[in-house]
């Protein structure tokens, strides 16, 4: 049996009925871009998250960009941010003009090593940049404690997070603002890029609507406030995901399912780790399993059978961003984050979906004890 890394195909075509209805109506109205549906999606995504602004771009690279810059961080900035996540962590800082100032992981969560920034930080810096990756939330109460404490701005890479809450709180509400990603992988996916920014920060919010749309205000067109960017959500995408949101708390109940399933299965192989949910003082946070990760010091081989067995993985991150050649003039050597570089030689994702079945969770753990059975020979 194969099983792919990634499939919403299952899914997809149960909720096409809905999806249908309202395609139908986006191509009578004739409004594509930007149009009532996204503004819809907005309102949909304001309730959901708790966030008194929510606005939709093209994808969450560029709501990392429009985020910074609505924050005010540009040219000479310092912005402290894990050196574990996707490229446009760091890239996105670079964009705008600042510095990436990276930090080494917490080895059980992949985030931030909240007791290492305040070394990280000089007279430039601007900003903490925590990522919430994969199943959890990064530390935000020290965070925001650490924040206050030297007046920086808290903005969170949240791409990962919808329906993630610390303290009652969404992500990306935790500081002065944060993002959401839609790219179809997402635990609320569209069929191709979107992006959402969100804020109580009624300045942010004004600002990344400029932004958004080449740096005018809508309504206004020709008249550029700012030099912005082509950000728009298209309403095909939104119509996706407020039907697909509908869904989504059934969706991550079924995510929560196969972790369990796959933590059971995998409990008795000495040579791996499962994923670990951290307590943080008397709050447990609430997993939502984006990526089911697991580690072992046999990743590249174990990845190798399991393709060769037709079963998709992917390696998260097999780079600590410090170590991209992008970022060489930065100064980081090899062994400067030992956290994050022992993950990116040990880490891979297996196949996690609600339209994964029980039975391709148990060919997956199957060929996983085969593989180690092996070695043991």
């Amino acid at each position: 049996m194969s099983v792919s890394f990634f499939s919403g195909s299952t899914s997809f075509k149960q909720q096409w009925p809905f999806i249908s209805e309202r395609l139908d109506q986006i191509i009578d109205d004739g409004k594509f871009t930007n149009g009532p549906t996204v503004q819809e999606l907005e309102r949909k995504l304001e309730n959901f998250t708790g966030a008194k602004h929510c606005i939709a771009v093209g994808n969450a690279t560029d709501a990392l960009m429009i985020m910074l810059r609505a924050a005010g961080v540009g040219i000479g900035d310092e912005v402290i941010v894990p050196c574990y996540s996707f490229f446009a962590s760091a890239s996105s800082i670079a964009h705008v003009g600042a510095t990436p100032v990276f930090c080494d992981i917490d080895p059980s969560t992949y985030t931030i090593d909240v007791e290492q920034i305040e070394h990280q930080i000089t007279q430039r810096t601007k900003a903490i940049m925590p990522v919430h990756l994969f199943t959890q939330m990064a530390d935000m109460t020290v965070i925001r404690q650490i924040a206050e404490r030297h007046n920086l701005l808290v903005l969170e890479d949240s791409a990962e997070a919808i329906s993630m809450f610390h303290e009652g709180k969404h992500a990306g509400r935790l500081g002065n603002a944060g993002v959401i990603s839609f790219f179809p992988t997402k635990t609320l996916g569209a069929i191709g890029d979107a992006g959402l920014i969100l804020t109580d920060d009624d300045t942010i919010a004004d600002q990344a609507r400029l932004l958004r749309i080449h740096g005018q205000n809508e309504g206004v067109p020709y008249i550029h406030q700012r030099v912005g960017y082509n950000s728009r959500m298209d309403d095909i995408q939104a119509a996706i995901l407020i039907v697909r949101l509908e869904f989504l708390q059934q969706e991550i109940a079924r995510r929560a399912y196969l972790a369990a399933l796959y933590n059971r299965k995998l409990a008795n192989i000495s040579q791996v780790h499962t994923p670990l949910i951290k307590k943080r003082g008397d709050e447990t946070a609430n997993a939502v399993y984006y990526v089911y990760l697991l580690e072992t010091e046999q990743r590249d081989d174990l990845v190798a059978y399991l393709t060769q067995h037709g079963i998709g993985t992917e390696v998260y991150y097999p780079f600590p961003l410090h170590t991209q050649p992008c970022f060489s003039h930065l100064g980081y050597q090899e062994g400067d984050m030992p956290h994050a570089e022992q993950a990116a030689r040990r880490a891979v994702g297996l196949p996690m979906y609600p339209d994964m079945t029980d039975e391709q969770v148990d060919e997956v753990c199957e060929q996983i004890h085969l593989f180690f059975a092996k070695g043991d020979e």
